[in-house]
């Protein structure tokens, strides 16, 4: 049953949870972290950590891409972000950086808004996937819906191996007075890729998105120290309930099609590696990480992180804010495997998914999802 609350006469609201007002419970034994699996798998596409990153060009450049992946994640570049628009991407943001020195709070943000105004270069946009392939990593991109139809055959023909269709809010169903809306159903039917669409926050959009075909759906909108969708928009569910609700869906998709199993990536609300072990626990398969990864020394936003609804050009949701409040910078090695010094669950990221796995008796993430939770009082 679900927990609702009266917020005034004759309206009520359901009560949400956050990452951080659950734990997660140990159970009767514990195995050694040495014998523990964190891989995943979406479609034919094997990953040795259950991490894509938040497409951003603060921490995902071709050369980070790459570099994510060869360390067993999915780095996911923006198709429409400053390597798709600029010739220059690095000279680009050196001038970002250059821009913290003014006293003017709204300067950074200014500046990615005319960085985002330059035109899309398709070539661009070939030259920088190629780069990612020919590596030998999956290639993912990201697109916005509102130009996935356009952009689609030059990533696909670039030889992008996942598309990741993101937005703010992204539904199956689309209304729209003007011009012909995404038909996302469509759409993903005319692929040989997997789409992995989203965001989404409740039981419902996720169970549409699912019906669309797309091989995963992403719950959330990036929630981190950049974002500021809820206070712009006043949208937004905790992500604990979020990440719930879409299992839910998942689960009775499943049965719904006798065994097509969409996957679950929480975006957003995860802050240090707690994070990451409580997401997974509450039903998500993997983790799209942001704010966390600007740590890293590869990051090209150099210690500054921001999430691509900062240059939107009339409602930005997102600031230009500086990360690791005081944190060492560390090589992404490093912060995704350790060793670490730190106390406070901010680098070995998945080297503590491993030991909470370990210390509750969990195996895979297949089965650590059926961990048991705790509400703090």
């Amino acid at each position: 049953m679900r927990d609702l609350v009266e917020i005034g006469m004759g309206r009520t609201a359901r009560r949400a949870f956050g990452l951080d007002e659950v734990q997660i419970v140990p159970s009767r034994r514990t195995r050694s972290s040495g014998d523990v699996s964190t891989a995943w798998q979406i479609d034919a596409y094997r990953f040795d950590i259950p991490l894509m990153t938040h497409p951003t060009d603060a921490i995902v450049s071709p050369a980070t891409a790459v570099a994510v992946g060869e360390l067993g994640g999915l780095g996911v570049l923006d198709a429409e972000g400053l390597w798709a628009r600029h010739a220059d991407a690095e000279g680009a943001l050196e001038r970002l950086q250059q821009a913290t020195e003014d006293p003017d709070p709204t300067a950074l943000t200014r500046l990615l808004q005319e960085l985002h105004a330059a035109p899309i270069r398709e070539e661009l946009i070939a030259e920088t996937i190629k780069k990612i392939t020919a590596a030998g990593v999956t290639a993912a991109a990201r697109v916005s819906p509102q130009r996935a139809a356009q952009l689609t055959p030059v990533l696909l023909a670039a030889g992008v191996e996942i598309l990741v269709v993101l937005g703010t809010i992204v539904s199956a169903e689309h209304v729209a007075s003007g011009g012909e809306p995404l038909n996302l159903k469509n759409f993903i039917a005319d692929l040989d890729v997997p789409v992995v669409a989203g965001g989404v926050h409740d039981y419902r959009t996720a169970m549409h998105l699912m019906r669309t075909g797309a091989a995963g759906v992403i719950v959330g909108y990036g929630t981190s120290v950049a974002s500021t969708t809820d206070s712009v928009l006043g949208i937004g569910v905790p992500m604990a309930t979020a990440i719930v609700d879409a299992a839910a869906a998942r689960r009775d998709y499943l049965d719904e099609t006798g065994g097509r199993y969409v996957h679950v990536i929480a975006d957003g609300g995860v802050h240090v590696s707690g994070d990451i072990a409580k997401s997974i626990a509450c039903g998500a398969d993997a983790v799209m990480l942001g704010a966390p990864l600007a740590l890293a020394a590869e990051a090209p936003g150099k210690g500054l992180y921001w999430s691509p609804s900062a240059a939107h050009p009339s409602l930005p949701r997102s600031k230009v804010v500086p990360v690791g409040f005081g944190e060492e910078v560390v090589d992404l090695r490093t912060l995704l495997f350790g060793p670490s010094s730190d106390a406070d669950g901010v680098i070995n990221l998945f080297g503590a998914l491993r030991r909470a796995m370990a210390k509750t008796g969990y195996s895979d993430v297949k089965e650590f999802q059926k961990v048991g939770l705790t509400v703090r009082a």
